[in-house]
């Protein structure tokens, strides 16, 4: 391959995968849970992307894309099961309902890291699912390409997705609504103490 005809591939390239580099992050970060390991994820998608460029007729880009990233992520998650002391992980608890925060004073802000960790407490296969549809936007046909399954898995997925999710943010809103009953109720008896204090005593 001459230099024009590779630069003009590695043009190609860039032109057809680059626009979905947001899409593979946002997978991979959910996949593996942090930033480092999710850009390291990215950066071997698409080398291997690349090397096997070439290769690819299919009709979307996107799907082929993510597939490799799913398929690196899974691959570190399995490395990372395998150095973990499997006696300790089965004595682990099972994923929390994240706890709400303390008002940030941006409702956006809040609202958006509240649903993150909705998200992330979500067994894996129905993480992916849910990102793959709800950030990435795509069809129940491209999610069945990326992640191997049939459209009618897919859909089941979703469902039980949005089922957790939205039990999740029921239960996580009742415990903060029990916890601003209860701090209201302890000012309401300091308040009633104060007041028992400042009252003059009674005279013989």
């Amino acid at each position: 391959m001459t230099r024009k005809a590779g630069n003009a591939r590695a043009q190609r390239f860039r032109d057809a995968t680059l626009p979905y580099l947001d899409d593979a992050y946002t997978l991979a970060r959910v996949l593996l849970g942090n930033q480092a390991d999710a850009e390291d994820a990215v950066q071997d998608c698409y080398v291997q992307a690349l090397r096997d460029f070439d290769g690819f007729h299919g009709a979307g880009v996107r799907p082929w894309l993510l597939a490799i990233v799913r398929g690196i992520c899974h691959a570190r998650l399995g490395r990372r099961e395998m150095a973990v002391d499997h006696t300790i992980a089965i004595e682990q608890p099972s994923r929390q309902v994240p706890q709400a925060t303390p008002d940030s004073g941006d409702p956006d802000a809040q609202g958006g890291a509240t649903i993150r960790q909705l998200v992330d407490a979500l067994p894996a296969p129905l993480r992916e699912i849910i990102v793959l549809r709800e950030s990435s936007g795509m069809s129940y046909k491209e999610i069945g390409e990326v992640a191997g399954l049939p459209v009618s898995t897919v859909m089941s997925r979703l469902a039980q997705a949005r089922g957790q999710l939205l039990a999740m943010r029921k239960a996580r809103d009742s415990a903060a609504a029990d916890h601003i009953h209860a701090g209201h109720i302890s000012v309401i008896d300091d308040q009633a103490r104060l007041r028992h204090r400042g009252r003059p005593s009674a005279r013989c």
